[in-house]
């Protein structure tokens, strides 16, 4: 009866319709922010007559500027200010989730807000929201503030402040896709020395991997990584390694077979373990919302696991949306499962979930001395504690 079908994909919303919805008023306020990522202004628009803003983590090839389009991550915190007072609302949920606004000023022009005063006109500005999320419960934090410093503490007390970057990440990185093999990197690093140019990281992306399966290295490209990284580590310098969450799906690969042999992969609505298809091919998504698989996949990153790697490898979690490139809107099918839980219910916490296990694993290799660099694509409220997200 609910079924919903997304071009060959058939949701079939098993628990039927359950979405929830809310309305707030914010009597004196003309100005609302946040609720990230749009690429459009600081400053958030109406919607009458028009799509609300969405949240929902997706792999974005090609976005449009000035959309409520949905992007790579999701924070549902919205701030609204006037001269008086600033406050916020967090709505604590991850499944998808759109935002309307309205206000009884939106389309004045100044001339038309200067007759309303030379008139007397007394109608008090007012900015009205409405949250709609697909599933979950009505789990909702007001932030009194009253100044804009305020809400932000009150904020970070529900969901914890910025790690403390490591001094090296914010200098300058060098990134691109894709240096080709060990001789290219010592080539770039080279380059800077020869022009006098500072640089104090180099990225790889996705054909460092052998055949792009993470925590492994290109017997041919990169034959000797620790020499490499040791190249780099004389001048001070680290690396940022990509390590993404969808796992080939190869007998002959260690992680895969680990994954599987724990039963830690995503399952579909049948039960079987969840395969999409993302760069390595067919591809099977380890389920992060598993503390024990999080403490595992924390375990990959030490020296004895993670071959070739040394202290000054970082990482970057890409994909982690999740990308899957035959899944509908390039991502999980909602009724894809997590133990009793359906993704939609939880769909815009993967990404944090897998920077939170990464994260985990760099501080746990350094015996927890070091501060960990983890750069995430996808994140949600609450990333900030465990490292760096992409704009």
């Amino acid at each position: 009866m609910w079924e919903e079908t997304f071009k060959t994909h058939t949701d079939s919303k098993p628990n039927g319709p359950t979405s929830i919805s809310l309305d707030f008023s914010f009597p004196g306020v003309e100005n609302v922010y946040g609720i990230p990522e749009h690429a459009d202004n600081l400053k958030l628009k109406t919607t009458d007559g028009g799509d609300p803003y969405r949240l929902y983590n997706l792999d974005v090839f090609q976005y449009e500027l000035y959309n409520p389009m949905a992007l790579y991550g999701a924070v549902p915190v919205m701030l609204a200010h006037s001269p008086q007072r600033t406050m916020g609302i967090f709505w604590l949920n991850a499944a998808e989730t759109w935002v309307d606004i309205s206000s009884n000023t939106a389309g004045k022009t100044v001339f038309g807000q200067m007759l309303d005063y030379v008139q007397g006109a007394s109608e008090t500005p007012q900015t009205d929201v409405r949250w709609i999320s697909e599933s979950g419960i009505i789990d909702v934090f007001l932030l009194l503030g009253p100044r804009p410093a305020d809400v932000f503490t009150q904020y970070a007390s529900l969901t914890g402040t910025q790690a403390l970057p490591p001094l090296f990440s914010l200098a300058y990185h060098q990134c691109r896709w894709n240096y080709n093999d060990q001789d290219d990197v010592r080539a770039v690093d080279a380059g800077f020395d020869e022009h006098d140019i500072p640089y104090d990281v180099i990225w790889l992306d996705i054909e460092h991997a052998d055949g792009k399966r993470y925590f492994t290295w290109d017997p041919n490209k990169f034959p000797t990584p620790r020499d490499m990284l040791q190249g780099l580590e004389d001048k001070r310098r680290k690396m940022v390694a990509i390590v993404d969450p969808h796992i080939k799906v190869d007998t002959n690969y260690k992680i895969h077979n680990e994954i599987r042999s724990k039963n830690f992969y995503v399952k579909t609505k049948d039960g079987n373990d969840y395969e999409g298809w993302c760069w390595p091919g067919s591809a099977g998504y380890p389920d992060f919302t598993k503390p024990e698989m999080r403490a595992w996949w924390a375990s990959m990153f030490s020296y004895d696991q993670y071959e070739g790697s040394m202290a000054n490898l970082y990482t970057w979690n890409d994909m982690n949306e999740p990308s899957v490139f035959n899944g509908p809107e390039v991502t999980m099918h909602k009724d894809a499962l997590h133990g009793p839980w359906e993704h939609r219910d939880l769909h815009n916490l993967y990404g944090l979930y897998v920077q939170m296990a990464t994260t985990e694993g760099l501080v746990q290799r350094s015996g927890g001395v070091e501060r960990p660099f983890v750069l995430t694509r996808a994140f949600f409220a609450g990333s900030q504690r465990f490292g760096e997200c992409t704009p």
